[in-house]
């Protein structure tokens, strides 16, 4: 397969180029030229794994800097331009001059780790010291925070390329859409959503825009765009990968989270980001759990022998759903394992928002705050004056569109109480233990290794009327589990709906069981390979027949 420059990808596909972006890739390639002969790559991007990708930089038939100029292609062809997908919402200039010099590090030195020369993406909520960082809000517009986020220093350390910034539910919250980037599209099916709020890592993972990603999840914010755009994704334990640097929800319940095509990025991307940071005090509860190499638990017959819990609770919503679950939990009782039905208490199923919501609100009031008087003089210094500000802007404007559905959801969380209110302490004291002392101990009476669900039980969200339910009862959400608990939750793509619709299921399991979850997914991966490629983001000519025009 011989590799094209940038230049002729555009051309083959008259790509129309946004003035932006049309300007930084005119001047990367008057900086860099094209892409010399020996860097030919013969490897399907949208479908590698990281470890493919590692051995053709090995054999010398892949380059980092070739590596990155395919990604900038397929965002050129598809983000706003084609589907208009609206995932990214800044590009990184200097990353083809990382690029280049990676991989003469690499010549000279060696690999750093598996995400030597690899381009990565990020949630716009992650701190970087040289882009801005503005949780989607034209709020935030043009904010560059004082340093790197701790994992994604972790990243840089790594020999991580920053790709971009995604579009995200504004302040990790709401519908998948922001003031500062717009609505964002499913690339699986236009008229439905990639779900938020790391929606825009969703998009770009599944779309093949870099080879892994990282978002954040306080209440389902890694898992639901996971399931949503047909990919992998880890909600981590809740202290195994530190907080510094994020734009906090809730600090009770953020964690950010690996996300990428296929369980094998997603366990090598957690290995380089782990460790104690004594700016968070929450990695305490890791040191001497975590994990630098995760990708050596991966077992293809991890299923032999698992038993696993179905909460069947959350079944019945979708009968398309259902259907790919049951055909999941055929697969995995003919590879072995034992399928055990289990429930959780109707008060439980009953009470679960509410008390997320009651921590939820509370804690960005107080926090947010925190967070904004580490910025330059200029913007909000707290959410009164966050809500202030987007009361001004009513009409689309260069830079800010409006999002009312987010800003009164604002007024709401300005509104809640304080982090001394009885219900509150009554929550964080005692609710937070009694659910994981309930869902452990369910797992502990049957002897699970994981407990397991559809992700989103029904079928990704569409801008006018879904089918109906299943059953017409009330639909309880699995999404929460986790974030109350603080455990680990990994979503593995299943299978698709009649519809062409993605469906993941979740695996659950106990506090720092990434390894096993990570064997047990795995098996279930290469069982299933439901993965697919979206068809509003097929692969470019020059990344299939290697011939130029």
């Amino acid at each position: 397969m011989t590799c094209l420059p940038i230049s002729v990808c555009l051309f083959r596909y008259q790509i129309s180029i946004p003035f932006g972006l049309g300007l930084l890739i005119s001047a990367l390639l008057t900086t860099f030229g094209p892409v010399s002969p020996s860097s030919a790559q013969t490897i399907e991007i949208t479908s590698a794994t990281l470890e493919e990708v590692n051995q053709a930089f090995d054999e010398g038939r892949l380059t980092s800097e070739h590596l990155v100029e395919l990604y900038l292609a397929r965002i050129e062809a598809f983000d706003k331009a084609g589907p208009m997908l609206n995932a990214v919402i800044a590009l990184n200039p200097k990353a083809l001059d990382r690029a280049r010099e990676l991989d003469t590090e690499r010549r000279t030195q060696g690999a750093r780790s598996p995400l030597h020369g690899i381009p990565v993406v990020l949630k716009d909520n992650l701190d970087t010291a040289n882009m801005p960082t503005t949780a989607g809000s034209t709020l935030l517009n043009g904010s560059i925070p004082p340093d790197d986020a701790f994992i994604v220093r972790k990243l840089h350390n790594a020999g991580a390329i920053v790709l971009a910034k995604l579009n995200m539910s504004e302040f990790a919250s709401g519908g998948a859409q922001s003031s500062l980037g717009g609505p964002m599209r499913n690339p699986h099916n236009l008229n439905r959503s990639p779900a938020g709020s790391s929606g825009g890592t969703g998009i770009a993972i599944a779309a093949a825009y870099a080879q892994v990603g990282l978002g954040t999840d306080t209440g389902g914010s890694v898992r639901m765009p996971s399931t949503a755009n047909g990919i992998v994704g880890l909600k981590p334990t809740h202290g195994l990968l530190s907080r510094d640097g994020i734009i906090p929800l809730a600090l009770s319940f953020d964690m950010a989270g690996p996300m990428a095509r296929h369980v094998y990025d997603v366990a090598a991307m957690l290995g380089v980001m782990t460790g104690v940071d004594p700016a968070d005090d929450a990695t305490q509860k890791s040191e001497g759990r975590f994990q630098t190499d995760y990708t050596k638990y991966l077992d293809a017959g991890a299923l032999d022998g698992a038993r696993l819990g179905i909460a069947r609770d959350f079944l019945g919503q979708d009968a398309d759903v259902d259907w790919v679950v049951e055909a999941s939990l055929k697969a995995m009782r003919d590879a072995g394992a034992t399928i055990v039905d289990v429930s959780l208490p109707d008060w439980l199923l009953e009470v679960n928002n509410a008390l997320y919501t009651t921590i939820r609100h509370r804690e960005f009031r107080a926090q947010i705050s925190d967070y904004l008087e580490t910025l330059t003089s200029g913007y909000p210094d707290t959410l009164a004056e966050l809500v202030e500000r987007a009361a001004r802007i009513t009409s689309p404007t260069d830079g800010a569109l409006p999002n009312p559905s987010r800003w009164r959801l604002m007024q709401r969380e300005e509104e809640s109480g304080e982090l001394s209110d009885y219900e509150y302490q009554a929550v964080h004291r005692y609710g937070l233990p009694l659910i994981r002392t309930i869902v452990e101990g369910l797992m502990d009476s049957e002897n699970l290794d994981a407990i397991m669900y559809p992700t989103q039980p029904r079928r990704p969200s569409r801008l006018d009327s879904d089918p109906a339910p299943s059953r017409d009862e009330p639909r309880p959400s699995p999404i929460r589990y986790a974030n109350l608990t603080g455990f680990p939750d990994l979503v593995i793509p299943a299978g698709f709906t009649g519809s062409r619709l993605p469906v993941g299921l979740s695996f659950l399991g106990r506090a720092f069981s990434e390894p096993r979850l990570f064997a047990l997914g795995y098996a279930f991966e290469q069982i299933m390979k439901a993965r697919r490629l979206p068809v509003h983001t097929p692969a470019l000519p020059p990344e299939t027949d290697g011939q130029p025009d």
